[in-house]
């Protein structure tokens, strides 16, 4: 998790015309800059067009109609060239589709539509005019249309079947067709890629969706401050990856990075103030990416409790345990859960959505020792006076996790996660059982096999460390992670280590194993610099995204996937 301290190791269309085979393989954000400037004159220059004179120009909004003749360009060949890779194309005869002079995305629900930022987004990423509407839908257009009852604008999605679409390429025109906005939205991610890679998508059908509902990345910003821009940048990069969460460690020893308005003591001089969060959660949401606040505890909480020294839990001899409150201490939880609460209150979520939080859990030094009763008398009486005669600090530790669990649901929160070294076996109390675990690492003390959990009929989010951690400096023996040993070496149901986990197949899908992210974590923080973390991640995000959006073999060689991730 956080601070490695171990030893190594949606109702279909019609179909197209012309349709000639179904192969059984696949191939293979609010962001308001178009194409690069080159990658645009070719598409076009390819997608030549007579009868410029009745075309809008880009960007416009005109409802006008005016006749335009059919545009020619040479075909769009082979599959569409996008990752992650579609997971089903049948393909068609005819030219495909590319972005030519004149053409508009055609949005018949209307300006006010749920669709429209979505619609909005793609006109800019391909310098296309847009037009809101009942309009004739002429040669060379993008119709954009909503199938399902999606009646508020950009939710969270539940299930991956709500980022289901459909995209059809059919006599020089396009139609992109979803049941949500997050699937049209994850549409027009393709078409901007495809025109990126192969300048345009070839005749044919796509019909695409994810295997795994939760897909994302967690980021580290209190060892290392990141700027707003950046973590924007990620947030853009991941939603074109069609990456779907985000998950925020803003809280550790090294730094508290949000401002706080009821205890401003503890903040960071280097941190985001409540205003940048807001505007960073409201480009997650245009983005249809989750966020996941993280505020670690018992454990990871030294820049809070270096103003608070009291709270600091003492060894036996009375040493201090650096970044590990005293959970005995009838102080310390008043102090958490006013920050939880402060915090809960900034990270919103609409009405109804999946509103998640992260409770850490992790690392809890009373609970690394030999003999934790021994060397913290003070835990174990506590947990004994709460708990009953054969209480221990475990017991006293997922007391705490729960009541903190119970701070945040208070707020609203209902999809609560903590590290899997947070939950313990054969103890008097029991975590709560709607807390997600979030499996990091299996070397830890008392390390349990994620296959306990699942068979105990827990969720298991995977965040294996031997393929999903990027830890700076690679501190305990961690390396750098590679793009191209997620892609041939890792899937969603390696939880631990380099094998599959050892449970039935009935409980390795997406209802049990719903994802996975890919976790930046800046123990050293000076080993890279800001650009250098997001030169790094890139090629191991676009094969997480890849590996968590189909569970099949993927078709493309890294060599191949390598070059396509370059060009999109």
């Amino acid at each position: 998790m956080s601070n490695p301290m171990r030893p190594p190791r949606a109702p279909r269309p019609s179909a197209p015309r012309r349709l000639l085979t179904r192969p059984g393989t696949r191939t293979g954000p609010a962001a308001r800059s178009a194409l690069p400037a080159a990658a645009l004159a070719g598409a076009l220059l390819l997608a030549g067009c007579s009868g410029a004179a009745d075309t809008e120009p880009p960007g416009s909004t005109s409802a006008k109609v005016n006749p335009a003749a059919t545009p020619t360009w040479a075909p769009v060949t082979g599959t569409p060239q996008v990752i992650p890779a579609v997971r089903d194309f049948r393909r068609a005869e005819g030219r495909g589709w590319r972005p030519s002079k004149g053409a508009r995305v055609v949005v018949p629900a209307g300006e006010q539509s749920n669709v429209a930022d979505e619609a909005q987004r793609m006109a800019n990423d391909l310098g296309l005019g847009i037009v809101y509407g009942d309009q004739t839908v002429r040669p060379g257009d993008i119709e954009v249309k909503l199938t399902g009852k999606n009646s508020d604008n950009n939710v969270p999605v539940r299930s991956a079947a709500d980022e289901a679409y459909t995209l059809t390429a059919d006599g020089t025109r396009l139609t992109l067709t979803a049941p949500t906005d997050a699937g049209i939205f994850y549409g027009t991610r393709t078409v901007k890629q495809a025109v990126r890679a192969a300048g345009g998508l070839p005749e044919g059908t796509i019909q695409d969706r994810p295997d795994r509902p939760q897909r994302g990345m967690s980021l580290d910003n209190a060892r290392k401050p990141f700027t707003q821009n950046w973590i924007e940048a990620r947030l853009r990069e991941i939603a074109d990856l069609k990456l779907n969460q985000f998950q925020l460690h803003f809280s550790d020893d090294q730094g508290f990075r949000i401002q706080s308005d009821t205890h401003p003591e503890i903040v960071s001089t280097d941190h985001l103030t409540k205003a940048q969060v807001r505007q960073i959660i409201a480009l997650a949401r245009t983005l249809h990416i989750s966020v996941v606040p993280e505020l670690d505890s018992p454990g990871h909480l030294g820049a809070v409790l270096d103003h608070y020294p009291a709270l600091q839990l003492r060894n036996v001899q009375g040493r201090v345990i650096p970044g590990a409150i005293d959970i005995s201490n009838p102080k310390s939880a008043p102090l958490i859960d006013s920050l939880l609460k402060e915090m809960s209150e900034l990270f919103t979520n609409p009405k109804g959505a999946p509103a998640y939080w992260h409770l850490g859990g992790d690392e809890y030094q009373a609970l690394m020792s030999s003999s934790p009763a021994t060397k913290y008398p003070q835990l174990a009486k506590a947990a004994r006076q709460k708990y009953g005669s054969g209480a221990t600090i475990e017991d006293l530790t997922t007391g705490w996790l729960n009541d903190r669990q119970k701070t945040v649901e208070a707020k609203g929160k209902n999809r609560v996660e903590a590290w899997n070294d947070g939950f313990f076996a054969g103890g008097v109390v029991t975590a709560d059982k709607n807390r997600m675990v979030d499996y990091w690492t299996g070397k830890e003390a008392g390390k349990r096999d994620p296959a306990e959990f699942l068979r105990e009929g827990r969720n298991v989010m995977n965040f294996n460390d031997e393929f999903l951690y990027y830890v700076l400096g690679e501190p305990n023996q961690f390396v750098y992670p590679t793009g191209q040993r997620i892609y041939q070496s890792w899937t969603p149901r390696v939880i631990r280590g380099t094998q599959p986990v050892a449970v039935p197949a009935s409980m390795t899908g997406p209802d049990r194993i719903p994802g996975a992210r890919f976790a930046i974590w800046c123990d050293r923080a000076q080993a890279q610099t800001a650009p250098q973390v997001a030169a790094g991640i890139r090629l191991p995000l676009a094969a997480l995204a890849q590996k968590t959006w189909d569970p099949r073999t993927p078709a493309l060689s890294w060599t191949d996937f390598k070059a396509l991730a370059n060009r999109v």
